[in-house]
C-alpha cells in the first residue's frame, strides 16, 4: 500500500512537472521574448534620460521686449533712428522695397546667455515668430531674415521687428511643472478618496446580501446571495482602464469625474467581495448568544456582526484608497484626469522632465499613503 501511494505521488509530481514545462514552452512561443534585441535596443531609450531629472526648481527669469519699426516699402513710414546704447536692435538695411529682400538683424547688449525670440509685429498687431536663439558671451545675436509680402505698412503704421529676451536670475523658484504636478496630485488624492468612499457606501449593503451566514437560508436567501455574488464577479471582470474609457466618453476626456466613476465601480466590486468574506469569517458565538436571548435579525447584525467587522472594513478602506491612488495614475492615460492625465500629456509631448516630476510625486504620495495606512491599520488591529 505504501509503495502504491509513493508511486502515485511520483506520477502526480511527474505530471505536474510535465504540465509546467508545457506551460512555459507555450508561454515562450506565444510571447516570443527576445532579450538580445532588448539589449541592443537600449540605446533608443537614451532620449528618455530626462525621466531621471525631475524639473523641480528653476532660476527666475527677467523678460523684456525691444523693437524697431521697419518701413515696407521704403518711404511708407518714417525711418526710425537707431539707438546707440542699452539693449537695442540694429537693422541693415533699415527698410525694404520688395518681398524676399535679405535683412541683417543685430541684437546688442541683450544680456549674456539670454533666450531671445525674434518676431515680426504686423501693422494690425499680429505677430509672426521668426526664430529663437541664445545670445553669446557679450550679449549679442545676429541673424539674416527675409521680408514677406504680408509685411507691409498699413495706414502709415509700419511693421516692427521685435526681440523678446529672457534673462536668468540667481533667484530659485518652483518650476511651473512642480506647480502643475502639485495641483494634479492633490486632485488625484481626492479623486481616490471620493471614489473609495462612494464604493464603500455602495458595497456595504451588498456585502451583507453576499454573505452566506447572513442571508443563505431558504430559496429566497440563496437567490439573494447568488445575485449579490454575481454582481461582484461581473463588475470585477472589468478593468479600471475599460471603465475609465467608457466614462471619459460620457463625461469628457480628461475629466477627473470620469476617473472617480471608474474607480468607484472597481472599488465597489472589490469592497463587496472583501466585506462579504469578512462577514462570513466572523465568530458565530456572539450571534448565537444574541439569538438565544431573543434578539431579532437586525439586533444580531447590529450588535453581533458590525463590531467584529469594523476593524476589517477600516483596514480594507485605507488599503484600497492607496490602491486607487495608483490606479488613477493608469486611468489618466485614457482620459481619467488627475496626475495620470498630466503624465500622459507630458510623455506624449516629449516633455520628459515634466513627466519625471509627475512620477516623483506619485512615488512620494504612494509611499506616504502606504505608511499612513499601515500606521492606522496597526492601531485598529
Amino acid at each position: 500500500m505504501k509503495k502504491e501511494n509513493r508511486l502515485l505521488r511520483y506520477v502526480t509530481w511527474l505530471l505536474v512537472g510535465v504540465l509546467l514545462v508545457f506551460s512555459y514552452k507555450l508561454s515562450i512561443d506565444v510571447t516570443q521574448p527576445d532579450f538580445f534585441r532588448l539589449f541592443i535596443s537600449l540605446g533608443k531609450a537614451e532620449q528618455m534620460k530626462d525621466l531621471l531629472r525631475p524639473l523641480l526648481f528653476v532660476h527666475e527669469t527677467e523678460t523684456y521686449m525691444i523693437g524697431t519699426a521697419f518701413p515696407f516699402p521704403c518711404g511708407s513710414a518714417p525711418t526710425p533712428t537707431a539707438d546707440t546704447s542699452g539693449p537695442r536692435l540694429q537693422i541693415e538695411p533699415a527698410c525694404a522695397d520688395e518681398a524676399g529682400a535679405t535683412v541683417l538683424v543685430r541684437g546688442l547688449d541683450l544680456g549674456q546667455n539670454a533666450d531671445v525670440a525674434i518676431r515680426w509685429r504686423l501693422a494690425d498687431d499680429r505677430t509672426l515668430t521668426i526664430k529663437r536663439l541664445t545670445t553669446d558671451a557679450n550679449g549679442n545675436i545676429e541673424l539674416e531674415i527675409e521680408t514677406r509680402a504680408i509685411i507691409q505698412t498699413e495706414n502709415g503704421i509700419p511693421p516692427r521687428i521685435e526681440a523678446e529676451a529672457s534673462l536668468p536670475n540667481p533667484k530659485i523658484i518652483p518650476s511651473q511643472a512642480l506647480t502643475d504636478v502639485t495641483n494634479a496630485i492633490i486632485v488625484t488624492i481626492f479623486m481616490a478618496l471620493l471614489a473609495t468612499t462612494m464604493g464603500i457606501l455602495l458595497a456595504v449593503p451588498f456585502s451583507f446580501l453576499g454573505a452566506r451566514n447572513i442571508v443563505h437560508r431558504g430559496w429566497l436567501g440563496s437567490s439573494v446571495y447568488y445575485f449579490a455574488r454575481s454582481i461582484f464577479n461581473i463588475v470585477r471582470s472589468f478593468e479600471a482602464l475599460v471603465m475609465a474609457t467608457i466614462f471619459a466618453l460620457i463625461v469628457g476626456f480628461g475629466s477627473p469625474f470620469a476617473g472617480v466613476l471608474a474607480m468607484m465601480v472597481v472599488s465597489f466590486a472589490s469592497f463587496g467581495k472583501m466585506f462579504s468574506e469578512s462577514i462570513e469569517s466572523i465568530d458565530p458565538g456572539p450571534l448565537e448568544a444574541i439569538t438565544a436571548v431573543g434578539g431579532d435579525r437586525a439586533q444580531v447584525v447590529f450588535y453581533g456582526v458590525i463590531p467584529q467587522i469594523l476593524p476589517d472594513f477600516f483596514s480594507f478602506a485605507l488599503y484600497h484608497w492607496d490602491i486607487n491612488v495608483r490606479i488613477s495614475t493608469v486611468i489618466g492615460f485614457v482620459g481619467g484626469g488627475g496626475i495620470g492625465y498630466y503624465l500622459s500629456q507630458s510623455i506624449n509631448s516629449f516633455e520628459y522632465r515634466q513627466a519625471s516630476t509627475a512620477l516623483l510625486a506619485i512615488i512620494i504620495v504612494v509611499w506616504a499613503l502606504d505608511f499612513l495606512s499601515a500606521q492606522i491599520r496597526r492601531r485598529l488591529i
